[in-house]
């Protein structure tokens, strides 16, 4: 059954997987601290996740799960770091969308995403929205649209940088509504917001729990969430794939090991994951920071990051990104 990206943002329960018949690895593990590699530096969603996640495991499985931040070159530091360690299950990825996007957007990696890891869970998505400041004229998507077309190259959209969720969510846009506008790279979604509350720059896909805050006040205003259907959070603002059939552009948060690791490690850890993501806790804490539950089998979470990685491929290359 393919894991439909819908699941990312649907709050149900997470299906399990059972340990394999005989398995022998799982049966001992583990027996001494397991590491959850995080590829950004602590504070952010992701480790915030892991420690988060962590802290159940620890309790559940009666050792130690510690977060390691390694942070540095777009997550290609510390995913490296993981695709190097020994597949035992001691070592494991807080994976995030940045790696399907990164296996394009770097062509001279020294590891390979998906042939190098094995995918054992995808632990929720985080939305984005499409806002825009008060004064620009395009007050919904197709009015954008045409105002962009009526106007090509004379858009500022604000992006996180090159190559980030939150620069190729802008690059899918462009490529699907056929637009011309200008890309305006920050250091980071915090630095590009001010700018885009004074007029500096018109429009920009930012992460949706920290925009809420602006759109709430009308500060911003929404155009569109990217999941593929509308949020709670914000009812009354469209999904942009009410207008750009098959839109969706979210970031995603999973746990990957080295390949090579035991199957029974993978599924009992598997297994954990998807238990963590039913505790009505984990659940209550995921949705605080706007992350939506995954859940679901490491076959699924392959596709998912396989699905991933060939459309964000798709979307570099037309627009010829190239990472800073």
């Amino acid at each position: 059954m393919d894991l439909s990206r819908r699941r990312l943002f649907r709050y149900a329960g997470a299906a399990a997987v059972p340990l394999l018949p005989g398995a022998v690895a799982a049966q001992n593990y583990p027996t001494r601290p397991v590491h959850l590699v995080v590829t950004v530096p602590a504070g952010g969603s992701p480790d915030i996740v892991a420690r988060l996640l962590g802290q159940w495991l620890s309790d559940r499985l009666a050792q130690p799960f510690v977060v390691e931040n390694r942070p540095g070159a777009s997550a290609n530091i510390g995913t490296e770091f993981v695709v190097r360690a020994a597949p035992d299950g001691y070592t494991l990825l807080i994976a995030m969308s940045a790696n399907a996007i990164n296996a394009s957007l770097y062509p001279n990696l020294n590891y390979n995403f998906m042939r190098d890891t094995a995918p054992v869970a995808l632990i929720g998505g985080i939305p984005l929205v499409l806002v825009a400041n008060p004064s620009f004229p395009a007050r919904t998507v197709p009015e954008l649209i045409a105002y962009a077309k009526a106007n090509p190259g004379k858009i500022d959209m604000a992006t996180a940088g090159k190559g980030t969720p939150l620069d190729v969510a802008g690059e899918l846009f462009k490529m699907m509504a056929g637009v011309d506008m200008v890309g305006v790279s920050y250091q980071g979604e915090s630095p590009a917001i001010p700018d885009l509350l004074s007029g500096q720059v018109q429009i920009m896909f930012g992460v949706l729990p920290a925009s809420l805050g602006h759109i709430k006040s009308g500060r911003l205003r929404a155009l569109a969430v990217t999941t593929a259907a509308r949020q709670v959070v914000l009812p009354d603002v469209p999904a942009m794939a009410e207008f750009l059939p098959g839109f969706e552009a979210s970031g995603w948060y999973g746990v990957a090991a080295p390949k090579n690791t035991p199957p029974d490690v993978i599924a009992l850890v598997n297994k954990e994951i998807n238990a963590a993501l039913t505790d009505p806790e984990i659940r209550k804490r995921l949705a605080e920071l706007g992350c939506g539950i995954g859940g679901g089998t490491p076959a699924e979470f392959s596709k998912f990051i396989a699905a991933e990685t060939e459309k964000w491929a798709k979307v570099v290359n037309f627009a010829g990104t190239k990472a800073n």
